[in-house]
């Protein structure tokens, strides 16, 4: 999926912790080889290339997925909507600034709207030449199929860090938390806060490391999916959730719906959110604004 991964176990037995983690590898290679657009054969990518019109048979790890894209599509009103590839393909490109035929037509071929999904039958049908990217909700659909997987055979405790992203299952031994640093948001090799984390994820959304420079410009990585346009939000949305695909998502919803409006909607539904906002006169990290929901309070302040 184009990032890093590292893994923690402790066994009693080295060789067991090895096997354990080797385990762990293999599920998220067949959640990548399922989801990543980064490899041209998986089925993430032959859907975008598969006729429209024309159901896609989805297997039975992708049927419940989809269920949930299309409601997280819907309860945040679009905010996340993973139907964007079109778009983020122009994302930087001088095409998108000089041309507003060819946006508009990306724009035109965008959107969960166009998707028709039938659970019944377990497929999937495009209706406009639309493009999903697994961006927002890839790696939480992975590590939630290795926590699937290390519940069902008793292992624990663990922590992964996918591309920034964490999970953990049970708690080192002698320790009652793991201790997470959540990064500065304009450089993610700094640590800004210490969390302790005792389950669940942490999703972090942000632009410290893969906005583009274009001419000067900033140009967010991630896209408002209302308008195509990218956030332009100076700092970054943590968000903690028992599902790692949930906090995945709902970090990128939230940065796209801003401070105001994020921590409200979150607020409303009781969604555990931190956002890191940089002051207009940004000189340092005593100008970094930190703005939490109750529920993200109440678990880690």
């Amino acid at each position: 999926m184009g990032t890093v991964c590292t893994f923690t176990v402790f066994t009693e037995e080295r060789g067991a912790g090895i096997e354990q983690i080797e385990e762990y590898v293999g599920i998220l290679e067949e959640a990548e080889q399922e989801l990543s657009t980064w490899i041209d054969n998986s089925a993430l990518s032959r859907l975008n290339r598969h006729p429209l019109n024309t159901p896609f048979q989805l297997s039975k790890s992708l049927c419940p997925l989809f269920r949930q894209l299309i409601d997280w599509n819907q309860s945040t009103g679009s905010a996340f909507d993973p139907a964007v590839g079109s778009l983020m393909e122009l994302r930087g490109s001088a095409d998108r600034e000089s041309n507003g035929e060819i946006f508009r037509d990306a724009q035109e071929v965008s959107g969960m709207k166009h998707l028709q999904f039938d659970p019944s039958r377990c497929e999937v049908t495009r209706l406009r030449d639309i493009r999903l990217d697994p961006g927002a909700f890839g790696k939480g659909e992975a590590l939630d199929r290795v926590f699937r997987h290390a519940h069902s055979e008793g292992h624990s405790p663990w922590l992964i860090d996918f591309g920034g992203q964490i999970m953990v299952a049970g708690l080192p031994p002698g320790q009652s938390v793991w201790s997470v640093d959540l990064a500065h948001p304009t450089d993610r090799s700094r640590s800004f806060l210490n969390l302790k984390l005792s389950s669940g994820s942490l999703a972090t959304s942000g632009g410290s490391e893969r906005d583009l420079i274009v001419d000067n410009k900033r140009i967010g990585h991630i896209l408002d999916p209302r308008n195509g346009l990218p956030v332009s939000l100076p700092g970054s949305v943590t968000v903690w959730h028992p599902t790692a695909q949930a906090a995945d998502i709902l970090s990128t919803a939230l940065y796209v719906m801003g401070p105001k409006t994020g921590l409200d909607w979150a607020e409303s539904r009781e969604i555990a959110a931190c956002f890191l906002i940089l002051s207009a006169d940004y000189v340092g990290e005593g100008s970094v604004l930190i703005q939490t929901t109750t529920a993200f309070r109440q678990r880690f302040f």
